[in-house]
């Protein structure tokens, strides 16, 4: 059994609407540290994080609310890190995708310490390599990817030579919805990238099986970063950035759960959760199963729901 640290990170400014700020309330309310003491995990929580604007720091034209996005980067950098430092798998309560810029970060510090390789596995529909160059709204929470790769050095968020993670060992599932310049900066980095079609053709165990792999063969830590419209907006509709055709309840569910076998993850995320979006809490109700997943519960032995 693991000992779990939940940090809420109520963070909306990354995304070009509001609503995601109450995601991590919504994760509570749904019930996700009983869960996981169910499961017979020891749960700490921080409660949530609510750092003061980054006022050293410049407003730039090509990253929209900057300050703030770097107040949470550098906490979560620091908050994570030390929950990982402890022997703790650090699970962050969303937030808009912005928040992974110090999630993984804090993650990268700590593999670095310990002389492992940081493998990131982003289950998502868009693939988040943007930077201010190339990104068409300004948008943060499309330019995680490129930041904790070291791609975005736009601002002094960070320090520039903190540990970084190599765009080899980031492995994207699900995606499809990437903007023109950003296919080109994926490509030219060696992101490893499973659209859709890929998981239709090649089959989400194929791929799954391959990434653990490459995991256990490296020794690596494995940062699991789950965007809500990772799924199809049919089965979790509280998401901002809806795109059809995601992955479906069983392979979502097949993911956890060949991750949890692995026991190679060491972090997760839970992000972009917009409860004034959703259907009655749906869409927080699968995270929590998803996590449930993650950490042991079997598909089977969900409990059924009433009528």
């Amino acid at each position: 059994m693991k000992t779990i640290t939940l940090i809420g990170a109520p963070i909306e400014e990354g995304s070009g609407r509001r609503g995601a700020a109450m995601g991590p309330t919504a994760l509570r309310i749904a019930g996700i540290d009983t869960v996981l003491a169910e499961l017979g995990h020891g749960v700490e929580d921080e409660g949530d994080f609510r750092p003061s604007a980054a006022r050293d720091l410049a407003s730039h034209p090509g990253a929209n609310n900057l300050q703030t996005v770097a107040a949470f980067t550098r906490a979560l950098n620091d908050a994570v890190h030390d929950a990982a430092r402890k022997g703790n798998v650090p699970i962050i309560l969303g937030g808009d995708h912005a928040l992974s810029m110090g999630s993984v970060s804090g993650m990268a510090r700590h593999a670095d310490e310990v002389g492992q390789p940081l493998f990131v596995l982003w289950l998502d529909a868009h693939a988040d390599f943007n930077s201010p160059a190339t990104s068409p709204s300004g948008n943060m929470h499309g330019m995680p990817v490129a930041f904790f790769c070291g791609e975005a050095e736009f601002a002094p968020i960070l320090a520039p030579d903190r540990p970084l993670v190599d765009p080899k060992r980031v492995f994207q599932v699900g995606i499809r919805s990437v903007d023109a310049r950003e296919r080109d900066e994926i490509a030219e980095h060696g992101v490893n990238v499973y659209d859709m079609r890929a998981v239709d053709e090649l089959g989400m165990a194929h791929i799954m099986r391959h990434i653990l792999d490459e995991v256990r063969a490296a020794n690596g830590l494995l940062h699991v970063s789950l965007d809500v419209d990772f799924m199809d907006p049919e089965l979790a509709p509280g998401v901002g950035t809806t795109v059809p055709g995601g992955a479906t309840f069983r392979e979502a569910h097949l993911i956890m759960e060949m991750l949890y076998d692995s026991g190679l993850v060491s972090s997760l995320d839970l992000v972009e959760l917009n409860p004034f979006l959703d259907d009655r809490g749906r869409s927080a109700r699968v995270l929590v199963e998803l996590t449930a997943s993650l950490f042991g519960r079997r598909i089977l032995d969900r409990p059924t729901r009433g009528a």
